[in-house]
């Protein structure tokens, strides 16, 4: 008898079979680490944990599915695109070991959502105050783009990670049109209802979505990624970012330090 997909991480559909099963984030977050469901993305992330880049010869790179991070009651959840070869991939924590998660870390500090600016790797003792982090797709992809079939994929993992934070998450940050996109479907599995036409991506942009049981609703707001394309070209300032994250904090029911 071949093996369930929930127990073979190659299966197509070990995603959707192993999420199921997890009855909190920390099962979550542990079992997502095995998925090998893809097999283009896996044979990048573990090549370039082989062949490394030459400033971090020295490093045993993660080269495994990157789990979200974050406290288990977080009213606020920023959703990046997917980790980066030589960031995430590498230090083993979303958006951690590269410039755009040196900016996205140091305003979360500012703000008071942090209780330091910098991110170095997995297990260093950083915390986020009412803040969670995550990505759609898991695996570090070739040139930072992953296929439309990998994104399906993967959507499992964060549909279920929703469904964990339902009782307390209010808004979602979607850092980039990618992020606003693949959020949309997940925000319907996750039980809130997306209106026709569907909200389109844009900076500064929010919808507010009801919840299909009669509970809390979730506001979705967008925010241009904090890539080096963006940041070099002033797209997206310091100041803007602090700005939506602000305003997201707010809505969430958090607390960030004024300006």
């Amino acid at each position: 008898m071949p093996p369930c997909p929930a127990d073979d991480p190659g299966h197509p559909a070990h995603p959707a079979e192993a999420s199921a099963r997890a009855a909190g984030l920390t099962e979550l977050d542990r079992v997502v680490t095995h998925c090998r469901a893809c097999p283009r993305l896996v044979e990048w992330r573990e090549e370039t944990a082989r062949t490394k880049r030459r400033a971090y010869l020295d490093w045993d790179y993660w080269a495994r599915p990157i789990p979200g991070f974050g406290p288990p009651d977080a009213p606020l959840v920023l959703v990046g695109l997917a980790p980066a070869a030589h960031g995430a991939n590498r230090t083993g924590r979303i958006f951690t070991g590269d410039p755009s998660g040196d900016l996205l870390y140091a305003a979360l500090y500012d703000l008071g959502l942090a209780n330091r600016p910098e991110s170095v790797r997995h297990g260093d003792g950083l915390e986020l105050y009412g803040v969670r982090i995550t990505d759609p797709v898991r695996c570090a992809p070739p040139e930072n783009k992953p296929t439309t079939t990998e994104r399906d994929t993967c959507r499992p993992w964060i549909t279920r990670e929703l469904q964990l934070l339902r009782p307390t998450v209010r808004t979602v940050l979607a850092l980039g049109g990618f992020a606003w996109q693949a959020m949309l479907p997940v925000i319907a599995d996750a039980g809130w209802q997306i209106p026709r036409p569907r909200p389109t991506f844009g900076h500064a942009t929010e919808a507010t979505f009801p919840a299909t049981d009669g509970g809390p609703p979730l506001t979705l707001y967008g925010c241009y990624h904090v890539s080096p394309r963006n940041t070099n070209t002033g797209r997206l300032t310091p100041p803007m970012l602090r700005t939506a994250l602000r305003e997201a904090a707010l809505t969430a029911g958090l607390n960030p330090t004024p300006e």
